[in-house]
This record gives C-alpha cells, sequence and structure tokens, in this order.
C-alpha cells in the first residue's frame, strides 16, 4: 500500500510542517508543489516538523503539469469544501493519491474542472469557512490508512527495534 499527499501551493510553513510529522508518523509520501509560500529552511516549518523530518519522504515539484506527469492521475482524489461526495463515500484503491489546494485559495478551478469525477470534501458545518489544512490532511490519510488496515503502523505503543 502507498498513500501519497500532494499539497498545491501551500501558504503556511507550520501547516505543512505538522502534515510533514503526520506523514512521517505514518510513511506517507508528500509532494509539495511551487510555489510555495515559504522556504523550506523556515524555522516555523521545522518546529512544527520537529524532529520528524528525516524520516518524512518528500519531494517538491514546479508545477502541477509536473504532478500530472509524475503521478498517476486515475488515483488523484481532490479534497474541495465545494465536492459533492463526501470522503467516505470512496473505496480508496493501495495506490491513492491525495491532493490539497493553499490554505487561502484551495484548488483552482481548472485542477477541479478537469476532476470533477474526483473530488470529495469533508463534511463540516455550512457557516464554517473550512478546516485546516494539516487537520484535513490527517483526517484523509486516516480514512485511507483505516480502509486498508493500517499497513505498517503500530498497533499498540512498541519502541522501534
Amino acid at each position: 500500500m502507498s498513500l501519497s499527499i500532494v499539497l498545491f501551493e501551500p501558504e503556511i510553513p507550520q501547516n505543512t510542517g505538522n502534515i510533514a510529522r503526520t506523514c512521517a508518523a505514518t510513511g506517507v509520501k508528500l509532494y509539495l508543489v511551487e510555489p510555495l509560500g515559504f522556504s523550506l529552511e523556515d524555522k516555523y516549518l521545522k518546529r512544527a516538523g520537529l524532529d520528524y523530518w528525516p524520516m518524512v519522504d518528500l519531494d517538491v515539484l514546479k508545477s502541477w503539469d509536473e504532478v500530472e506527469s509524475l503521478l498517476d492521475k486515475e488515483n488523484f482524489f481532490l479534497v474541495s469544501k465545494f465536492a459533492e461526495r463526501t470522503y467516505t463515500e470512496i473505496a480508496y484503491p493501495d495506490d491513492s493519491i491525495l491532493v490539497f489546494g493553499s490554505e487561502s485559495r484551495g484548488l483552482p478551478d481548472y485542477i477541479k474542472e478537469k476532476y470533477k469525477e474526483r473530488l470529495i470534501r469533508i463534511p463540516m458545518r455550512s457557516s464554517a469557512r473550512s478546516l485546516n489544512l494539516s487537520n484535513a490532511v490527517a483526517i484523509m490519510a486516516y480514512e485511507v490508512l483505516r480502509q486498508h488496515g493500517f499497513p505498517g503502523l503500530a498497533r499498540a505503543f512498541q519502541e522501534d527495534v
């Protein structure tokens, strides 16, 4: 089982640091699509990721075109508050790719339109503008991992050997 997270033009270093920590703890691959709203040397990014950074499988891609040429588009699931289907309605394949937009703009219309059949949402109150990006990534990543029996993750706390 391989799961990937794609952050399209993330803006807030603390969110990306938290997401990197989740990816490190779960073995999920992380892709960041430029332009980034911060430097990878940002102190807030590093602080949010703590000492997990060496465990993060991270690639930085130059553009959305690079994402489409590198990754299997058939396994894209794009998270947007404008989607009709909820994330729980999907049976995620082994090599799912979860795509998230930037904190202030979300995913651009041209991407949402191209993949409209693969848009999913996390339910929330209509009066709420959005969930925090790092929380949304955690919800989605753990749902995909749950559907596959949490592969490679410890069932109870134990020291790594």
